[in-house]
């Protein structure tokens, strides 16, 4: 009589070896679309590998295995990123001397500036924001407002002389 053994069941290892070999080149290119270095992709996928093969037998159904791979990778970018993020801080024995702008005087006098512009006719008013505000050429301006450019340079000149009369007065 002779006995026949069954055939010895894959190791974990040799599946996964042969997963590796079939699958390296598609999952390296999943690694270079989250990683712009080919040097940086090929080391998050190698940690996504190794992270990988311990729990390799817990994969029931070995066709999802490139999205659980996937995921892996994704994960350790993230985790890399907040490495890197946290590292940009370096502690120091001495504080910089730090001053926050008190932007409130600064809202004041863009609404002191507002309302003397207010004052000026629709005319001077549009002239002194397309020159002024928008930084339009005077040909540009005297363009979008259909007028020529010496009336905007005369135009500019009179708001200009008005504004200034007005801001003495205030």
């Amino acid at each position: 009589m002779t006995t026949t053994t069954p055939p010895e069941p894959h190791a974990p290892a040799t599946d996964f070896e042969e997963y590796v070999r079939t699958r390296h080149d598609a999952l390296l290119r999943s690694a270079r679309c989250l990683v712009s270095d080919p040097l940086e992709a090929q080391d998050l996928l190698q940690t996504a590998l190794l992270r990988a093969y311990p729990r390799w037998d817990r994969i029931a159904d070995k066709r999802l295995a490139d999205a659980y791979l996937r995921r892996i990778m994704i994960n350790t970018r993230a985790e890399w990123w907040r490495r890197a993020q946290r590292l940009r801080e370096l502690p120091s024995a001495h504080l910089p001397e730090t001053s926050v702008e008190d932007s409130a005087e600064r809202h004041a006098d863009r609404t002191f500036l507002m309302d003397l512009v207010k004052s000026l006719a629709p005319q001077q008013r549009a002239v002194v924001v397309l020159r002024h505000w928008e930084q339009m050429s005077t040909r540009e301006t005297a363009t979008a407002l259909g007028l020529s450019p010496g009336t905007v340079k005369s135009t500019l000149h009179r708001a200009l002389t008005q504004l200034r009369e007005e801001l003495l007065r205030r």
